[in-house]
């Protein structure tokens, strides 16, 4: 088996290659931005000419797309199977230790929360999907606020909906300064702010 290492993560290559390229492109997007990587960069990587990656993904959008679905589809699925029959807060929890999965080593940023950033640069379809991510997550976290209000365990101010919206914005805000400053209790600090308990 072979390792890479690209700016400090390790991959194992035990996956196809078009699996690879979408794992390779997530980790870049989260490291870089969507202008911060090439298909020469990951020709380099997979160990496949520039042409092959084409044969996958015709273009960069194209790959970018995938990614985006792929990244989305992981992280909801992981969303959706936190035990509904937990207290709120504990739920809360969860989702927060989802985010911290997001950040690596602490260098890397939510897949769609980099994408936004760059949203000026993102195709249309590329745009309308990480919308769609931001509004996934922001619905969950509307409808737990709503439970935790109810259970004395969370404190909303305002609509659960635009609470959630608010929510959603801090853990991506928590990410990037997370980043900046070389430390994950960002998230933590988040969590607690919206505690009862």
């Amino acid at each position: 088996m072979l390792y890479l290492q690209v700016d400090k993560v390790w991959y194992m290559h035990t996956r196809t290659i078009r699996e690879q390229l979408l794992d390779y492109a997530q980790t870049l997007i989260m490291l870089r931005g969507y202008n911060g990587f090439s298909y020469r960069d990951l020709s380099e990587l997979v160990g496949v000419k520039t042409s092959s990656i084409h044969y996958y993904f015709p273009s960069k959008e194209d790959l970018v797309f995938e990614a985006v679905n792929v990244y989305s589809s992981e992280i909801l699925a992981e969303l959706y199977a936190i035990d509904p029959s937990q207290p709120a807060h504990l739920r809360l929890d969860r989702y927060t230790r989802l985010f911290s999965k997001a950040l690596g080593e602490g260098d890397q940023i939510c897949l769609c929360g980099m994408l936004a950033a760059d949203m000026a640069s993102l195709p249309e379809h590329v745009r309308q999907a990480v919308q769609s991510f931001f509004r996934s997550n922001e619905t969950w976290l509307g409808k737990l606020l709503t439970e935790g209000r109810k259970q004395g365990t969370l404190v909303v101010s305002g609509s659960p909906e635009a609470a959630g919206r608010v929510l959603f914005a801090s853990f991506q805000g928590a990410v990037i300064a997370s980043r900046l400053f070389g430390v994950k209790t960002r998230l933590e600090e988040v969590t607690q702010a919206y505690r009862a308990l």
